[in-house]
């Protein structure tokens, strides 16, 4: 089991000040970073294009990850590759042809990322597997940061995990919406072992580090993830 990663997304910083806000992120002792990419379209909200990227990308070491929440992905993956970004994450839904944007990724040099939105199965990435560097199962609806985490996606989650083991390969498994220190350990449970924590950091009363050390204590008071992950499978959550 690969060591849980704490992943802030940007979406709920202060965007006039996103550099500093990024190094005070780097300080807390995060893994990585997430840029949310949004273009109106596929999400009703626009964020961040490649040049805010590119222009903070000086700031911190720690790997970028690009979650382009936009229609034509792959119009878009050299911009995000070229400003920093090591994994690109794209949706199936937004990619009419999702191996051929998996493949190209790569050949950029990126990692090849999937998003899963909660009503798309798991069945719509089973046969490009192999050419998944990094599986993200949305745990909202995409395109707003502070909402619920919808706990129904746990036996997805769990349905993920026993894909991604079955291929014997080190695929990250995150997770995306309503993370916080109060949800993160039954993600973790369920299989997740990588965390996108927005609003919840940028709202805690006590600072950034004081949620990312509430976060990884919440993971490792969890129970075990394979015990988890049979209980979900028990109760209607596998296949």
């Amino acid at each position: 089991m690969r060591r849980p990663w704490i992943v802030p997304s940007v979406l709920n910083a202060d965007p006039a000040r996103l550099a500093d806000e990024v190094a005070r992120l780097d300080a807390a002792g995060i893994d990585a970073i997430q840029w949310d990419v949004m273009d109106g379209h596929f999400v009703p909200n626009l964020t961040f294009g490649s040049a805010f990227i590119a222009a903070c990308r000086g700031v911190t070491s720690v790997p970028y990850e690009a979650h382009l929440m936009i229609e034509e992905p792959e119009r878009w993956i050299q911009e995000y590759v070229d400003a920093g970004c090591e994994t690109v994450i794209v949706h199936p839904e937004a990619s009419i042809h999702l191996h051929r944007t998996l493949q190209e990724i790569r050949r950029l040099g990126a990692r090849a990322g999937v998003a899963l939105n909660p009503h798309t199965p798991l069945e719509a990435i089973r046969h490009v597997m192999a050419s998944i560097d990094h599986l993200l199962i949305m745990t909202v609806n995409p395109g707003f940061g502070g909402q619920a985490y919808i706990a129904e996606m746990e036996p997805k989650i769990a349905e993920a995990r026993r894909m991604i083991d079955a291929t014997g390969r080190d695929i990250p498994l995150e997770v995306d919406g309503g993370i916080s220190a109060e949800t993160i350990g039954a993600a973790g449970a369920a299989g997740a072992d990588t965390f996108v924590v927005g609003s919840a950091l940028f709202r805690h009363p006590d600072g950034i580090a004081a949620c990312v050390a509430e976060c990884r204590a919440s993971l490792a008071s969890a129970g075990p993830r394979g015990e988890a992950v049979q209980q979900i499978s028990a109760i209607g959550g596998g296949k």
